[in-house]
């Protein structure tokens, strides 16, 4: 197969590879009708959060979050590989059930396929297994069905998709509300193991032949030690462990989950704790965010900087707001319960998201 060749001078973005973060933000204004559910709480009001909400219970509180994969799933079916994607399911939601301070309790999943194939859902189990093993929270049911007229997929019979909700339980003493974050406060960041599950339709249309990229799925490009589609599928990091361990022992102001729109994420915080900023100045990206950066040049059109990090993780999957006094016993308690992790930012007064990346001061909140 030929290699597409693009016009260099073309800029390519999340927006062109089908993913329109403008758009999805004005359409999420719809889910404010659901407020008028709110009322039927049987124990009491809805808490907002800045990244969800929670409901008191019987005794305390409940997160409920719901979560999917996206087209991380396409990767799987182009390596005919299915026994770990299903940790990437778990990871995005447990990950986001602790933002607010939560316990994950229960799992459930919902995976759409062509065909209930039964070797399928045995390497999809395997992963769940894992993931869930690894946040410490019980699968205690889920659901297949068949929709074959829905799902097509890469590979015939073998299209699927994945979602997964999750439960936590959160003591009323142990929320962590975001609201009393202030300037001169640091940004602790927690190692990525790659490119996790967000940005991933950008990628693929970058890196693969089969979307018009530049790879077979299993070249291996130069200073990589592993097959590219291997390096890619790489699964997204479980934080419930040293989250938890580190709520316990230090006062965490904020959570942040460094997923879909990256370091924009951090604007929900700035509508809780009002007049602040960020300023993020240490960025490790792994080597598969300098690929796409380069390729991208080959094949679609330069991705600019600012869309990187809007788009892709650049090395830090979780990220913690603390005051700077607890800063060094916070990098320690994370390294001792087995997570990479350093400052990456502090809190600022100036109502923007900035970054310092390679030498350039980039405004990455100027769109939105």
């Amino acid at each position: 197969m030929l290699r597409a060749v693009y016009p260099v001078s073309k800029e390519f973005t999340y927006a062109e590879a089908g993913v329109d973060r403008e758009l999805r933000a004005r359409s999420k204004a719809a889910l404010q009708t659901l407020k008028q559910t709110y009322k039927l709480g049987r124990y009491g009001s809805i808490i907002q959060l800045p990244y969800g909400n929670i409901f008191p219970a019987s005794s305390g509180y409940l997160d409920f979050v719901i979560e999917g994969i996206g087209t991380k799933v396409l990767l799987a079916q182009l390596a005919d590989k299915y026994d770990t994607i299903g940790i990437d399911g778990v990871a995005m939601a447990v990950n986001d059930v602790i933002r607010s301070g939560a316990k994950p309790l229960a799992l459930v999943d919902n995976i759409h396929a062509k065909v209930s194939n039964p070797y399928l859902i045995g390497e999809w189990m395997k992963g769940i297994v894992r993931g869930a093993q690894d946040a410490e929270c019980i699968v205690p049911s889920g659901e297949i069905g068949d929709v074959a007229e829905i799902i097509q997929g890469v590979t015939g019979g073998k299209g699927f998709d994945m979602i997964f909700a999750c439960i936590g339980d959160l003591p009323k003493d142990d929320i962590i509300f975001g609201t009393n974050i202030e300037s001169g406060d640091v940004v602790i960041g927690l190692r990525s193991s790659g490119i996790h599950s967000n940005g991933i339709s950008l990628a693929r249309k970058v890196l693969f032949k089969r979307w018009g990229g530049w790879y077979e799925p299993y070249d291996i490009p130069n200073t990589f030690e592993r097959e590219l589609i291997t390096e890619v599928l790489e699964p997204t990091r479980i934080y419930v462990k040293p989250i938890l361990k580190a709520a316990k022992e230090h006062k965490l102001k904020g959570l942040v989950h460094i997923t879909g729109d990256a370091y924009l994420k951090f604007d929900r915080l700035m509508r809780f704790s009002k007049g602040i900023g960020f300023e993020f100045n240490n960025f490790k990206p792994q080597p598969i965010f300098d690929l796409i950066q380069e390729t991208a040049r080959k094949t679609r059109g330069a991705i600019s900087n600012d869309e990187m990090l809007r788009t892709f993780n650049m090395g830090w999957g979780f990220a913690v707001v603390v005051g700077k006094n607890e800063r060094d016993d916070l990098i320690s308690c994370f390294k001792d319960n087995g997570a990479e992790a350093d400052q990456i930012g502090k809190v600022t007064n100036t109502g923007r998201i900035v970054a310092l990346y390679n030498g350039t001061k980039i405004q990455l909140d100027k769109r939105i």
